[in-house]
């Protein structure tokens, strides 16, 4: 397949690594981010650079004129731009959750609706999104950004279904730990009130900072091996409908899919503190079992 790729949230990691790396493929790359004079060094590497915000329609609608008036439409639209946020369930503010949505969630599906018209009239495409081994499990602290990889995970399994008919597939990449500023955004949005969950959210802090050492620095991929994926999924004849990379995040899937509830569940209470514990009542004052 050749034409035009559309590839969202390029300021850094796997976005920036995908356009760069699929321009020097030979690739029509049309590189986009919210603040275009973040990636314009794309631009010298071959890329079109445009203005993309997934949570703007008039900058999606905007963007995909473009790239239908001077490379004929999007054959493959990679929907990359995504965030974490991070925090207890009680403690999220509502407004940031339906952000982390539009930006994870429906943003993606917009800019789909937006492509797809023009796919099916050429008689095919690609949808590659871009989703995260956290739409698979779920740790202490990411209940919302989760919940909006889960959710684009349940919308790529649905939609691979509805158009496969009209020759476009549909591709979810997964990524694990991946070398890039991801980790140190996520860190940044754990609220700092003080509470009930304090030593939790220090937990959750010192995990996403500590990422990229011990045992995760030995299994993160650079951004470039996700880029590499991602190329394959748009070159191959028959990709398969998900990839996890770097590979040792499989492993991750893996022990969710197959520890019991219970077992997953003291998985985490050794890997971080268990709010209100010290406050359960015990022995005959009516303990757990």
């Amino acid at each position: 397949m050749a034409g035009a790729v559309l590839v969202t949230g390029c300021s850094t990691g796997i976005g920036r690594a995908t356009a760069s790396h699929l321009a020097r493929c030979g690739w029509d790359v049309y590189a986009t981010a919210r603040r275009p004079g973040s990636i314009e060094d794309l631009g010298a590497q071959g890329c079109r650079v445009l203005r993309l915000d997934v949570c703007d329609e008039e900058s999606m609608t905007s963007a995909v004129k473009e790239v239908e008036e001077s490379s004929g439409g999007v054959n493959v639209l990679v929907n990359n731009a995504g965030y974490g946020l991070q925090g207890p369930v009680e403690e999220l503010d509502l407004d940031e959750v339906r952000r982390q949505f539009e930006t994870n969630l429906f943003g993606p599906l917009r800019l789909t609706q937006m492509v797809l018209p023009g796919m099916r009239a050429r008689g095919g495409g690609r949808i590659v999104n871009v989703g995260s081994v956290g739409g698979r499990l779920a740790l202490p602290g990411g209940g919302a950004y989760h919940a909006s990889k889960y959710a684009l995970e349940a919308l790529s399994d649905a939609l691979r279904f509805e158009v496969r008919g009209f020759g476009i597939e549909v591709i979810l990449i997964e990524p694990g730990a991946i070398r890039s500023r991801w980790v140190d955004k996520a860190a940044a949005t754990v609220p700092e009130r003080e509470g009930p969950y304090r030593n939790l959210k220090q937990a959750i802090t010192g995990q996403l900072r500590g990422a990229h050492e011990g045992l995760l620095k030995l299994t993160a991929g650079p951004p470039e091996a996700a880029a590499r994926v991602i190329e394959h999924a748009v070159t191959v004849d028959d990709p398969r409908p998900r990839y996890v990379v770097p590979r040792a995040a499989g492993l991750f899937i893996a022990s969710r899919k197959y520890l019991p509830d219970r077992m997953w569940d003291a998985f985490m209470r050794r890997r971080y503190p268990t709010p209100g514990e010290s406050n359960h009542p015990t022995g005959d004052e009516g303990g757990h079992r």
